[in-house]
């Protein structure tokens, strides 16, 4: 057996740039109550959305990967010839091939990078964020953008208060480039296959299904640990974290999180949700974009994000904002 000569990554991975796209439609919950039986009050009381974004038809989800992809690069500094990797995360792509990764690598001048999509439900883009670390420090890429993006009213029964009320659309990105001092800690991902119907679209059908109830339970019950786990391997602990930037299915699930694990007082809280909906796959980085733009988080800080969804999967990771 010959042995191969091993390649050489970085020593870690740090967060260059973000970028967000949000479509120009905004739907209130006095919107929806006028075609289904639902109110404001409802909705906020148990999920804590006020409005969300649907895309209209130009809205793509290639048009949007590619709008925050843009913005990812552009915030970067980086020019598109230095991205080595693209990684797209959705769960709403209709059609199984060709994926997005090299189309919207084409459309951003990106020659050549390895790309592909990858589908953990609203879990996709830590997973991805995981992956393009890991590849960086192991030597496959140099520089990686991560999109999520999502068109959730494509696979959302729009007449179902149940789940019309929560999902939503819009992208998120970032790229990730080799540093000396790692800025990204390791991932810690999972999955609990048990519960796999618990958020799905049966085969045949158009729509998303969704225990909720089961959901919530295991969201604000199991991963607790794996938030625990991700400060761990890090090197950091709850009182280190300025920003918590949960997947934002929830504002009751991200504000028990909070709660379980005592952060201190200063530790900004994204509440995206409460404009933007369930995103799934785009969530977190359009949290963290937004939380940037308005001031409440800033370059350096230290941030504790989680994705979790579809699967059931979950991955959460440690990182230093841009």
């Amino acid at each position: 057996m010959t042995t191969l000569k091993r390649a050489q990554g970085a020593a870690g991975a740090r967060v260059l740039g973000l970028g967000a796209y949000r479509p120009r439609r905004r739907v209130t919950n006095a919107d929806l109550a006028e075609t289904m039986d639902t109110s404001d009050d409802w909705i906020q009381s148990r999920v804590g959305i006020a409005e969300r974004r649907w895309a209209e038809p130009d809205e793509t989800l290639i048009e949007m990967a590619v709008a925050a992809g843009g913005k990812a690069l552009a915030a970067s500094g980086l020019s598109p010839d230095a991205i080595d990797l693209v990684i797209v995360a959705s769960a709403s792509l209709r059609k199984p091939i060709p994926g997005m990764g090299p189309l919207v690598a084409h459309r951003l001048g990106v020659t050549r990078p390895g790309a592909f999509d990858l589908n953990a439900g609203c879990a996709g883009f830590c997973y991805a964020l995981g992956l393009a670390t890991d590849s960086i420090s192991a030597g496959s890429a140099r520089n990686a953008l991560v999109i999520g993006v999502e068109r959730l009213t494509d696979v959302t029964d729009l007449t179902d208060r149940g789940t019309a009320v929560i999902f939503a659309d819009g992208a998120g990105a970032m790229v990730v480039g080799a540093a000396d001092e790692p800025g990204i800690g390791p991932v810690v991902w999972g999955s609990d296959g048990d519960q796999h119907t618990a958020i799905s679209i049966p085969e045949g059908l158009p729509h998303m299904t969704m225990a909720g109830q089961a959901v919530y339970r295991w969201a604000t019950t199991k991963l607790t640990e794996t938030l625990l786990q991700a400060m761990e391997k890090a090197g950091v602990g709850p009182a280190d974290i300025d920003v918590f930037a949960p997947h934002q299915a929830n504002l009751r699930i991200v504000e028990s999180m909070a709660k379980k694990i005592g952060f201190p007082e200063s530790t900004v809280i994204a509440r995206d949700i409460i404009q933007a909906g369930n995103t799934s796959a785009a969530s977190v980085p359009l949290a963290l974009t937004a939380l940037l733009e308005s001031g409440e988080a800033k370059s350096g800080d230290t941030a504790l994000v989680l994705g979790y969804g579809a699967g059931l999967t979950f991955a959460g990771q440690v990182l230093n904002l841009p």
